[in-house]
């Protein structure tokens, strides 16, 4: 049975890119303790933030939010590990990984989002690039597993999968998982990037609750005008939301629900609390 947030939104978390944090110059702008009193004044149970808003201050940030209450409930995200934004070389990659489960684990954040990276150049095809994720973070789980952090491979949408993201089903996320087989490595579903997916439930079953480490939402527009940055709001779009919900929930999951909305000419331009109200009301109507 799903959860009821008609009139209790305690299980939304804000994930700082809806206020267009992830991006320089862009959104709000707000340091990462206005965003922490916000969520609380508004009722929200977490936030995930991004590494360029964190710098080095992850344990001051981090105290801070657990002394108003709040739930540092992620970090997005570790450098790609494959494809052409990866850094190079491979060491360098590996550092910057170890960086980002340092943060991590400074802030108290859970989870840490792995976004793999596109096909690896040389190659054609996602399966050497899913390989060299696989190899790569199972090389890190360990070190991950010893600070307290768990990393959630997030497939993508497939139109990035060239550059962005060689991991673009559940299934293949879910296969990941099950190849590196460590403990501390699982999935995020989000709802941009698994919408269309007809085989989704039966993905998420498989996976189960233990590997489902975050659901992250938003919507599809149908006339999307740009594939990275124009996101939509929950109920805007052709997202099936209650549908996705529900199968991540029949799957075991009954963690914080994420709103993560790139939007960089529509709610990146709007006051971030209205914004944030709208997130609640929509959270509460059609999610």
């Amino acid at each position: 049975m799903m959860r009821d947030f008609s009139d209790d939104h305690s299980a939304l978390a804000l994930n700082t890119a809806t206020l267009g944090h992830n991006v320089e110059g862009q959104g709000a702008g707000w340091s990462p303790e206005q965003v922490i009193d916000t969520c609380c004044e508004l009722g929200l149970g977490g936030v995930v933030f991004w590494r360029r808003e964190i710098g080095g201050a992850a344990v001051r940030i981090g105290d801070y939010a657990r002394r108003s209450g709040l739930t540092v409930a992620g970090l997005c995200r570790t450098p790609f590990l494959v494809g052409p934004s990866a850094p190079q070389p491979r060491q360098k990659m590996l550092d910057d990984f170890e960086a980002s489960i340092d943060m991590a684990a400074g802030l108290g954040a859970g989870v840490l989002t792995i976004v793999t990276g596109g096909v690896e150049p040389g190659t054609k095809g996602m399966g050497e690039s899913l390989k060299r994720v696989a190899e790569t973070v199972a090389e890190m789980a360990p070190l991950a597993d010893r600070r307290g952090v768990r990393l959630a491979l997030e497939p993508l949408h497939p139109v990035y999968g060239g550059d962005r993201s060689c991991l673009v089903t559940v299934r293949d996320a879910v296969d990941l998982c099950e190849a590196i087989g460590h403990p501390a490595v699982g999935i995020a579903v989000d709802v941009y990037h698994v919408w269309w997916d007809t085989s989704l439930a039966g993905q998420l079953a498989r996976a189960g609750g233990q590997r489902i480490l975050g659901y992250h939402l938003c919507d599809w527009l149908a006339e999307t005008r740009d594939v990275l940055l124009d996101r939509g709001m929950m109920g805007d779009g052709v997202a099936d939301l209650k549908s996705i919900r529900s199968a991540v929930e029949q799957a075991g999951y009954d963690g914080l629900c994420e709103v993560e909305i790139f939007s960089a000419n529509d709610w990146w331009k709007k006051p971030p609390r209205d914004v944030l109200q709208t997130c609640i009301e929509r959270f509460r109507s059609v999610c």
